[in-house]
């Protein structure tokens, strides 16, 4: 079977194995988009440590931290312009100043407040809260 979203497959295992209490969780295939996004997410205290273990296609060992209420993917992945985020954080995110919405965007893959601060656009990721 194939996998068309790498980033929808990882987060998805990820919500699942935090949902049901698990410690870790092994999210593979990867790609630097999804390494991105881990760094992002370990960085804003949601996730624990990632280790990358060598293998066929590699593996990202992600401890957690049950810290994490919801992830996902969003499909289709939106232009969004540098004063539109307030419209996507209201459909996205749960309450205002809660959750993050990675983008992708011409200075690399940035949460929403970096990207409102740098003044710049691009296409809607992910969001966590």
């Amino acid at each position: 079977m194939t996998n068309n979203d790498l980033l929808a497959n990882a987060l998805s295992n990820i919500y699942n194995a935090a949902k049901i209490g698990k410690e870790f969780c092994l999210v593979s295939p990867v790609s630097n988009i999804i390494k991105t996004v881990l760094q992002i997410m370990k960085d804003k205290g949601y996730i624990g440590e990632v280790t990358f273990e060598e293998g066929r296609g590699g593996t990202f060992k992600v401890n957690l931290l049950g810290t994490l209420n919801r992830c996902g993917a969003i499909k289709p992945r939106y232009n969004v312009k540098k004063n539109e985020y307030e419209k996507f954080e209201k459909r996205y995110l749960p309450g205002k100043d809660f959750g993050f919405l990675v983008i992708s965007t011409s200075q690399g893959v940035l949460t929403q407040a970096e990207a409102k601060e740098k003044n710049i656009g691009g296409r809607l990721l992910m969001y966590f809260y």
